[in-house]
């Protein structure tokens, strides 16, 4: 990788996190589009969830569990998704890397 791609990568995430930890505190209060119009059309209480769902999603409500302050929780699931994301795509492009063309 070359030093131009490096600064290019690293200024992205630097972006992405303070995007994803600092501004996205004051984005909208209806993150879920979906759930949204389903609020406003009055049918969101038909919906339903299931256990696994409640059980397995890692940041629910797009704020970290256990944390108490509002900005901290908000701030800190932005991190994760973020770092996530990042980490899926080093992971992604280092496979592509490595597989052979005919």
């Amino acid at each position: 990788m070359t030093k131009q791609t490096k600064v290019f990568v690293i200024a992205g995430l630097g972006v992405s996190l303070v995007m994803g930890g600092v501004i996205s505190f004051w984005a909208s209060s209806h993150p879920d589009g979906l759930e949204w119009v389903a609020g406003e059309k009055g049918f969101e209480d038909k919906a339903t969830e299931n256990e696994i769902q409640k059980d397995a999603a890692p940041i629910p409500d797009y704020e970290v569990p256990g944390v108490h302050n509002d900005f901290l929780k908000v701030s800190l699931a932005g991190v994760i998704g973020t770092l996530i994301c990042f980490g899926l795509a080093l992971l992604l492009g280092w496979v592509l890397k490595r597989r052979k063309h005919p």
